[in-house]
């Protein structure tokens, strides 16, 4: 399973890597996809929408069901990945580049703290 040691993770299998400026983009883990299986619709609703910690921004829905997404950090959500609209796949064969879910301007970049590095997300998922 692929875990990279660049991102930071949520308990409820999002990741999170911060860019310039306060910007951040969002997905679901390698993890999260393979429980899922084929994804095969992404929604964001929340686009242009202040969105905290915990709170859904969204939907993924595979062949199997229907799982909300939930943000890492508070902000507002930027944009979907216009790419999923198509290709909704991209979150299982690549979900850390090409199949990222949203972009988000932080409000509080120290909310990123209290979120899981690679190996204490590893230790979560073996338990």
């Amino acid at each position: 399973m692929n875990v990279p040691e660049n991102l930071k993770y949520t308990k409820d299998h999002e990741w999170i890597r911060v860019e310039e400026d306060g910007i951040a983009t969002v997905g679901i883990t390698d993890f999260a996809q393979g429980e899922l299986g084929d994804i095969v619709f992404v929604e964001a609703e929340t686009v242009d929408n202040m969105v905290f910690v915990g709170e859904s921004f969204g939907t993924v829905e595979a062949v199997k069901t229907v799982s909300d997404l939930f943000m890492p950090v508070s902000g507002d959500v930027l944009e979907l990945n216009p790419e999923l609209e198509d290709t909704p796949e991209l979150v299982n064969q690549d979900p850390y580049e090409k199949g990222w879910m949203i972009k988000v301007k932080m409000s509080d970049p120290s909310e990123v703290d209290k979120l899981m590095d690679a190996e204490s997300y590893k230790k979560m998922l073996e338990s």
